[in-house]
């Protein structure tokens, strides 16, 4: 699979581990930086990934800030993406099995990195549900 990813510099450290990881198991990456734990403004690095998805240049994004409440606002700002923020194991799967996310923010203050690792992994083998969600889906995105 093909994943964007991006993060400013409180999601720094956890982006370039889920990279390594994502790269181990097979996956192309296109990183859209930050590329340190320098301030700056994460819409800079945000914006771009969740273009790539938008676009169709990547399959999925996950982005990354010290909530990730930010980072998914301007994700879902971007027409066709629907970025959820993770902060579990059943988050991260019911974000995919009820709301097709195609993107996943991430909290690098709000969990350990093993966790983070974990939910990437349930959030991209987790399949969308379809059926009774197709619709809801539809009446969400018609209203961008």
């Amino acid at each position: 699979m093909k994943i964007a990813i991006g993060s400013d510099h409180a999601g720094f450290e956890y982006k370039e581990a889920i990279k390594a990881w994502l790269i181990k198991a097979g996956h192309d990456v296109i990183d859209f930086g930050t590329s340190g734990t320098a301030p700056v403004d994460y819409p800079d690095f945000i914006r771009p990934a969740a273009e790539a998805v938008a676009s169709g240049e990547c399959e999925r994004g996950i982005v990354l800030g010290g909530s990730g409440n930010g980072e998914a606002m301007v994700a879902n700002k971007v027409h066709g993406i629907r970025c959820a923020i993770a902060w579990n194991e059943e988050s991260a799967s019911l974000s995919r099995h009820h709301n097709d996310a195609n993107v996943l923010s991430l909290g690098e203050r709000m969990m350990p990195k093993e966790l983070a690792l974990q939910i990437v992994d349930i959030w991209l083998t987790t399949r969308f549900d379809g059926g009774r969600h197709i619709e809801r889906i539809q009446k969400m995105m018609s209203n961008e």
